[in-house]
Parts: C-alpha cells; structure tokens; sequence
C-alpha cells in the first residue's frame, strides 16, 4: 500500500468483515514483506453490496453471489454506492450485456475483457458521481478544459454513440448522457429563461427553489419552458449533478460552501450570464464502452479464471 496509513484502513476492513461473520480467504504474505505496508490478496464473500459502505482501494476482491432474477437489484446496489469509475461485465447473453451497459453508472465500461488498460483516442478515461470530477482524459470534451473557449461546442447528441479506432479485436465506443437534475439559482426572469435553454439543449431536468420570486419569473417564460421545471421546498435535501448560477455580481462564496458541504459528489458550479452563456457541453457525462469482439459468446479464458 503507499502508506502505512493505507495499509491500516484496509486491514481493519478486513477484520470488521471477518467480524461480521463474512467468509474470507487470504494468501499468506513471504517473509520479505513484514518490513514494508503490504497487505495480504483477500477474497472476501459478501451478502449485500451496502456492506462495503465505501471505496475499497487495495488487494481485496468482494464477492457477491446473486440469482439472475436478482440482477436488476444488485445493478441498482451498485449504482447506489456512488462511485462510478471502472465497471466489468462477462456474459454470452447479448441481450444481458446491452441491458447491463445501459444501466452501470460507470464512466468506463468493459465487456468480455480485463478493466485495466485505457487508451487515450481508443479508451478516454474517467468516471462519474463520487469517481470524476470533469471531463474525460482524452475525449473530446476535455480541450475545451484547457482553453478559453468560444462557447460555439456543438453537443453531441445523449444516447449517440461514437465507434472509435482501436486495436483489431476490440469495439471501442463513445457517448454523452445526461447529467440528471441541475440546480438553478437565477435572480431574473431572463436569467431563469437562459438556464432552461441550457438544460433543454442537453436533456437534463430543471430543479429549482419553489419560493414566491422564482414562482413570479416563472410566470413569465412560455408553458413548454416553465412546464420542465421541478420544484423543491428545500434544494439541499434534493439530488442533483451540477448547479447552474445567474451573475449577478453578488458573492457566490457561501452558496458554494453550502453546496460542498453537502452528501455526495461535489457538484460542478457554472456562474452564467447573458454575456457569459452556460457550458453545454459541461452539462454532459461521457461514457467509454469497450468489448472484446473475440470473445462472442463469453471469454473463456477469463471466465475460466474463477
């Protein structure tokens, strides 16, 4: 592990595991180890993905066994820890396979493969919720990061997917989703206008404070920009994935402490204007599909591994 504080955080999950009545399986460690911060590759057998309760960054395996008409509630289990970097799947069901991938909230997803090994241009790496902050390395949403941009990003398309080149062997595929519920903060009725279009042009859902002046510029919008929005008594006990801002000029800094302090991911913050129109394409996630085209049917190899 890179620190002995690391090593610590894992070796006392294992414990409280094996205290929890879980069945584990180890591989003694050599003696060459006892002077530095390793742990020892763990199997762990578990009953309920919520037993893990966070991130487990170290040689150990959880292990979960389930029956195939349990799958849609294991997948909402997954989904449900927040975390969406890397997801695997192995099946010889074509119909599972496209039934799954449309359901993992992963950035990277990996079928009939390893999940290791992204290629920038082929792979473009990253993940989502409490796994990615941004952009993904090396898709095409990441440049616009790095410059100052015109704001002209055509979005593409949520749904659409993009087949990239790669290697012989494999389908590498590229695509936009939305983000879900945005949360808008506007001061003007124009402002609120200007939002809307914004989560219009990239699918997502409108969720904003009900109070007495966003209900009066609400008012003044047309029926099919007004009927999208969701009201909240209280946004903070809300979800959402980003958070769209009117400037006005007033300081912004204590409404995004309040946002940070919040449960979950930290949610992207844009301050828009009508001089400084809204990012669309920030209001986007992308996801990364790749599978062994080899392996039709199943990897054997892989599969024969366990």
């Amino acid at each position: 592990m890179i620190s002995a504080e690391a090593q610590a955080t894992i070796c006392a999950h294992i414990e409280r595991m094996r205290e929890a009545g879980c069945r584990i399986e180890q591989v003694a460690l050599s003696a060459e180890t006892e002077h530095g911060t390793f742990v020892a590759p763990t199997m762990i057998e578990i009953d309920n993905i919520a037993q893990l309760g966070r991130e487990v960054f170290g040689p150990v395996l959880h292990v979960l066994r389930y029956r195939r008409e349990d799958l849609p509630r294991v997948m909402e289990q997954v989904n449900a820890t927040g975390y969406g970097l890397t997801f695997g799947l192995h099946s010889r069901i074509d119909e599972t396979i496209a039934n799954i991938t449309a359901q993992a909230g992963a950035g990277n997803i990996y079928v009939n493969r390893n999940v290791i090994g992204a290629i920038v241009g082929v792979q473009p790496f990253g993940g989502r919720g409490l796994s990615g902050t941004g952009p993904k390395a090396g898709g095409p949403l990441y440049l616009g990061r790095l410059v100052k941009a015109d704001n002209s990003f055509a979005a593409p398309e949520p749904g659409q997917m993009v087949e990239l080149p790669g290697p012989v062997g494999e389908r590498n595929l590229y695509g936009v989703q939305s983000r879900g519920r945005v949360l808008l903060f506007p001061t003007t009725g124009g402002g609120l206008r200007e939002q809307l279009h914004a989560i219009a042009a990239s699918g997502n859902t409108p969720l904003v404070q009900d109070s007495t002046d966003n209900r009066t510029r609400a008012a003044t919008l047309p029926a099919t920009l007004g009927e999208q929005i969701e009201w909240a008594e209280d946004w903070r006990q809300q979800a959402f994935a980003q958070v769209l801002v009117e400037d006005s000029g007033e300081d912004i800094a204590p409404l995004l402490v309040e946002i940070a302090a919040l449960d979950g991911p930290i949610p992207i913050v844009q301050l828009g204007s009508a001089t400084r129109p809204y990012r669309v394409d920030w209001l986007f996630e992308e996801v990364s599909i790749s599978v062994d085209t080899t392996a039709a049917g199943g990897n054997a190899s892989l599969m024969a591994l366990v």
